[in-house]
């Protein structure tokens, strides 16, 4: 039993307290965070982009994922908890907004230091 102990305390001291990164988990959750990832309406970036061009009534149109990644944080919160046409619910809590708000945003900073 002790040997047992023994071969687990060095996992028990070089354990980190999560195993996988803020970044990580906030592209994984915009990838796929219910089975359809935002990526597929928003872009790669949230940049928006055009899902379908259809024709209706002899005119053509485009159904359209508008962009997300210039949004204020409590519009983006709102819109993820409210109906939206043709956006599913996602039901997600608040730490997967804040993630996906945080994926979307993560090179703010970077940009401004560039521009300066």
């Amino acid at each position: 039993m002790k040997y047992i102990l023994f071969l687990l305390m060095p996992m028990t001291i070089f354990a980190s307290t999560s195993f996988i990164t803020q970044k990580e988990y906030a592209a994984q959750l915009y990838e796929n965070p219910r089975g359809i990832a935002c990526a597929k309406c928003h872009g790669k970036k949230g940049e928006g982009k055009v899902i379908a061009n259809y024709v209706h009534k002899k005119k053509k149109r485009s159904f359209i994922g508008p962009p997300i990644n210039n949004i204020a944080y409590g519009e983006f919160f709102k819109a993820l908890n409210s109906r939206k046409k043709g956006m599913p619910r996602y039901y997600l809590t608040n730490k997967e907004i804040e993630a996906l708000y945080f994926y979307l945003h993560q090179n703010d900073k970077k940009k401004a230091k560039n521009v300066k």
